[in-house]
């Protein structure tokens, strides 16, 4: 046994461990043992019975509100175990300051974590609060809705429904995220080139509404990962990426990130990937391993979710990582998802097809699905074998379905089928 973000030791019983009755108490909830050092070992108390009065009073009479907790001897009564709820009425406050666990230390949270734990305590979300600024027009949500479920008319009746504007706060948060102008971060997009150093594109949409991010993001992505290929009388879509991934990756990043940060959603576009790094880790309520297996959902920001719902843009049920996965489930790269204290990133790698092909085979195919057409002789220069070889592996190839060869002689062009 260690100690973890849930998990803490204690040899002795001093005021410290009130620290982590906070923490434990404003989130995820927790189990504080004493008599056990730091590594695990058991070395026991002199006399558990009376130090689990001494802890229950040190508790009673030094959190505020009264936190909710059970004490249990164990190891024939050599040790106590503490166990601490995630508790409804936060913040837990010791000596009038709120605790979190950072890792396995407990640390005092800063000035907006905890506002956060006050909304959460009020159950409101930061998305609920007045907007700051109430001049605000939606030209583009009503062209939105208008487009996906043919609505004639919009007004205030309609941003009511959309649960965006109340006759007593006016309009909220989630309205302001989704006006036509406002003062939201936005998303930053970077195209390299061969390395970080090479920037081939930078956009940022910031300040504008949150649908109008979504599109233009989608926009950049198309100029770089997607081309046609003429097939006979037919124009063919290629996907290095599949779109339909980076849409639920996008969608998803603006619906769970924290909008009470001032930090844009970072977007890095590779030749091989794309990295989404969206700000605000996960919200209460949901474990990693919940959130990587798709298995649930918990929703930051609802009434903005319910709008990209509506819109068609997502599903209100998912955190999207099923359909990520499910898009990919062919592909020989998987997705990545990493999950910190404050970011969610997501990696989308090209999609390559589990075609059974030989290493030398792979590294051609890699070349070949960096354009559309190529010839030996452009080939050539990124492989280490030479040209009798790659040729071979062509036909081979070609064999498999993978390549069609057009052209002869001097003029023979390769492309991926």
């Amino acid at each position: 046994m260690r100690e973890t973000r849930t998990t803490e030791f204690k040899e002795t019983i001093t005021n410290t461990f009130l620290k982590t009755v906070s923490a434990f108490s404003n989130y995820d909830g927790g189990e504080i043992f004493f008599g056990i050092d730091d590594v695990g070992n058991i070395k026991g108390l002199p006399d558990a019975k009376q130090a689990c009065l001494d802890i229950e009073n040190k508790i009673n009479d030094s959190i505020t509100p009264q936190p909710d907790y059970t004490l249990e001897l164990q190891n024939n009564d050599r040790t106590i175990k503490l166990t601490v709820k995630s508790g409804m009425q936060k913040p837990y406050l010791y000596k009038s300051k709120a605790y979190k666990r950072n890792d396995t230390a407990t640390i005092e949270v800063d000035t907006l974590e905890l506002s956060r734990l006050i909304l959460d305590g009020k159950n409101i979300r930061f998305e609920e609060l007045p907007c700051e600024d109430q001049k605000l027009t939606f030209d583009v949500l009503y062209q939105k809705l208008k487009e996906s479920i043919q609505i004639e008319t919009f007004n205030q009746d309609t941003l009511k429904t959309l649960n965006l504007y109340n006759n007593t706060g006016g309009y909220n948060n989630a309205a302001g995220i989704l006006a036509d102008s406002n003062h939201f971060p936005g998303i930053d997009i970077v195209k390299f080139g061969e390395n970080i150093s090479v920037i081939q594109k930078r956009a940022t949409f910031d300040h504008v509404s949150a649908l109008t991010v979504y599109e233009k993001t989608l926009e950049v992505f198309r100029d770089y990962y997607q081309y046609e290929e003429i097939q006979g009388a037919d124009r063919k879509k290629i996907e290095i990426i599949p779109e339909a991934a980076f849409r639920e990756a996008i969608a998803n990043a603006l619906i769970h990130r924290a909008w009470d940060v001032e930090s844009q959603i970072r977007v890095s576009m590779f030749d091989d990937r794309i990295e989404i790094i969206s700000p605000g880790g996960l919200p209460a309520g949901i474990r990693e391993e919940e959130y990587l297996s798709g298995k649930l959902s918990v929703l930051r920001n609802r009434n903005l979710a319910n709008v990209f719902y509506r819109l068609g843009f997502v599903e209100i049920f998912g955190t999207g990582i099923l359909r990520i996965k499910q898009l990919y489930e062919e592909g020989v790269k998987q997705p990545k998802f990493e999950v910190s204290e404050n970011t969610i990133k997501v990696a989308l790698p090209f999609f390559e097809k589990d075609l059974n092909l030989s290493e030398d085979e792979r590294m051609v195919y890699q070349i070949l699905s960096k354009t559309v057409l190529k010839s030996i002789s452009e080939i050539a220069p990124y492989i280490p074998f030479g040209k009798s070889k790659t040729t071979q592996l062509l036909k081979d190839m070609e064999k498999k379905g993978v390549v069609k060869i057009e052209g002869r002689g001097r003029g023979t062009k390769y492309v991926i089928k």
